[in-house]
């Protein structure tokens, strides 16, 4: 957890922290994150309702994504709402001073030609990250680790697994299960809320993880 929390403040106000938030908070795939472009977020701003993102494309063949399920809309926790409010704000800001159109349909992380970046460059932006949050040997980290990560702070939450596989976009718990055995723990509440709770964000804020059942 405390190291989340360092990963999560590491290199704010850049893209590479809005990168980790994103993955880390909402657990979208690597692959599915890179080639997001901005009509597919909705951070609520305009009317105050639940922020999520559309995973619908990724850097697969003909930009599907890897199973049926793994096209969804997963609710973003307020934190990641405002984190990448804040990016695209940024965004904005310099595509005004480069003279260029921002457009809603340009990508979320793009490199500074405004193409998609390699998985490469977001691994090696990544790894630095890690560095600056003192996490020990960050050569040893992926991007897909995040992911990994996601799930197991739901689990530790007590969020039940049937829920973690709809969020993360598997056609059924098996497949959770094999991948993320590590991770998972005995089983209630929901991913975006959940977030919210842990790191201390929203309106529930204050309010305590909720209690396994006896």
């Amino acid at each position: 957890m405390k190291e989340a929390e360092a990963i999560l403040r590491a290199k704010q106000n850049t893209w590479v922290h809005a990168y980790v938030v994103l993955a880390l908070l909402v657990g979208i795939r690597p692959e599915e994150e890179r080639p997001l472009t901005w009509d597919h977020v909705h951070t609520g701003q305009e009317n105050g309702g639940q922020p999520y993102v559309d995973v619908w494309r990724s850097v697969r063949r003909r930009g599907e994504t890897k199973t049926r399920k793994s096209r969804r809309s997963v609710a973003m926790p307020r934190q990641a709402a405002e984190v990448l409010d804040a990016h695209r704000k940024r965004q904005q800001e310099d595509a005004a001073q480069a003279g260029h159109v921002w457009t809603v349909t340009g990508l979320v992380f793009p490199d500074e030609n405004g193409a998609q970046r390699t998985s490469t460059h977001v691994l090696r932006n990544f790894r630095y990250l890690l560095r600056e949050a003192g996490v020990q040997d960050p050569q040893s980290w992926t991007t897909r680790m995040l992911r990994t990560s996601f799930v197991s702070l739901l689990s530790d939450h007590r969020i039940p697994i049937e829920v973690i596989a709809r969020i993360v976009g598997h056609s059924g718990t098996h497949t959770t299960e094999r991948v993320y055995r590590k991770q998972l723990r005995p089983v209630i509440t929901d991913g975006a809320q959940a977030m919210d709770i842990i790191f201390g964000a929203g309106p529930n804020a204050s309010a305590e993880a909720p209690q396994q059942a006896e």
